[in-house]
Parts: structure tokens; C-alpha cells; sequence
């Protein structure tokens, strides 16, 4: 069902006859006075209406649109023709209508852009923020190792008894030598770190066991940022 303006008291007999004689005349002051004194108050009164009634207030800047509507209005008032049996009170409605009805149907399109948009920024966003924290964590892991790599090395200035030496050079070996050795289970590294030291398991493990206490204040100062 099709609403209808309640009281259009303010867009009288007076108004319509105004509207036919402005169209009639091309009289520029006769124009503005007719304009001024009678068209003028009703459009601005209509527009306010027509906002009301289909809920067009929600529409963003709906002050400066309403404005941009009655200047829309001056524009094509001397379109108007009586003769086709319309009246202005209902043709000037209509217009008005369809042109809000136009920006509203614009500001969805716009909206509805806005969402995809920011739906795709915030994808882009997410892969973004995954990608650049695996590539930091890849950066830290190779940089940690790097760093473990000099201060392994650097362990054998220390005062050092013939088997630990001989398995820190183990060790530095096997870090050496990481991507060529396919062998990662804790047996396995002992028999490795056999093959390379001449030494039984147990000798290895008590020479690892200082090396170790090395490591675990290597790893404390590293995790509080003190290396780097």
C-alpha cells in the first residue's frame, strides 16, 4: 500500500497557483517573487516531509542532501506543465521521491563497496600478520642457531680437558654439518658423536654434561634478551 503525506496544509491551492504562474512567465523578478514568497516555503516543507515519511533520514549528510534536493527542485520547477492534468502538490512529490530513492540506492551501493573492501583489507591484513610471523620466527630460529653456532665455537678457548674438547668439536661438527645429517634421535647422536670422538657413551655423556650447563646459561640470557 502506497503511504501517503498527512496534511499538506502547508502546500495550499495558493502554492499550486503559484507554480502554474512562475511556469507561465519568464519574467525573472516576477519568477523570484513568486518563488520566494509562495513556491520556496512549501518545497522546503515537502522535502521535510518527504525525508519523514519513507524514512530517507538515515541516509548519511541527510541536512546537505536536503538541501541538494530543494536546489534540485528550482531547477526543474520550470518543467513543470499543468496541462498534462497533474497536479504540482503530487508531481513534486513523485520527483522528490525517486530522487531520494536514488541516493539511498547510491549509499548502499557505496556501503556494500565500504564492506568488501574492508573485508578484503582485513584478510589482507590477516595473511599479512601470519606470513610476516612465521617469516620473524624463521628469521629468530636461524638467528638463535647462528648465534649458538659462535658461542659453541667459542667454548674452546676455555680450559678444556682432552674429551670435552674433543666432543665440543664433535658437537660443532654435527651443527656444521645439520642438513646432511638425517639422523635426529638421541641414540643415533650418540653413536655419531662416537664414530667422530673415539670415545665410549659414557665418556660423552660426561663431557655433555658440562657442555650442557654451558648451554642452559647460553639459552637463559638469550630468552631475557641479553644476546642478540
Amino acid at each position: 500500500m502506497r503511504r501517503k503525506l498527512k496534511g499538506k496544509h502547508y502546500f495550499t491551492k495558493e502554492t499550486e497557483d503559484a507554480i502554474v504562474a512562475y511556469c507561465a512567465t519568464e519574467d525573472i523578478s516576477i519568477r523570484s517573487n513568486l518563488y520566494i514568497q509562495q513556491i520556496q516555503p512549501a518545497f522546503n516543507e515537502l522535502v521535510d516531509k518527504i525525508v519523514f515519511t519513507y524514512k530517507f533520514n538515515n541516509l548519511e549528510n541527510i541536512d546537505y542532501l536536503k538541501d541538494d534536493c530543494k536546489i534540485w527542485l528550482t531547477t526543474i520547477l520550470g518543467k513543470f506543465n499543468p496541462n498534462q492534468g497533474t497536479k504540482a502538490f503530487s508531481y513534486f512529490s513523485v520527483v522528490t521521491k525517486n530522487w531520494f530513492t536514488h541516493k539511498a540506492k547510491k549509499q548502499t551501493q557505496k556501503n556494500k563497496r565500504e564492506i568488501n573492501y574492508n573485508s578484503m583489507i582485513r584478510e589482507v591484513e590477516a595473511v599479512t600478520s601470519e606470513n610476516k610471523k612465521d617469516f620473524y620466527d624463521e628469521m629468530e630460529d636461524h638467528q638463535f642457531w647462528v648465534t649458538l653456532f659462535a658461542e659453541v665455537k667459542s667454548w674452546k678457548t676455555a680450559n678444556l680437558k682432552p674429551n670435552e674438547e674433543k666432543v665440543i668439536n664433535a658437537v660443532i661438527t654435527i651443527m656444521d654439518n645439520v642438513d646432511q645429517i638425517e639422523i635426529f634421535n638421541k641414540k643415533a647422536i650418540y653413536l655419531y658423536m662416537r664414530e667422530i670422538t673415539g670415545l665410549n657413551t659414557k665418556q660423552i655423556v660426561s663431557s655433555l654434561n658440562k657442555i650442557r650447563k654451558k648451554y642452559h646459561l647460553f639459552k637463559q640470557k638469550w630468552d631475557q634478551g641479553e644476546i642478540n
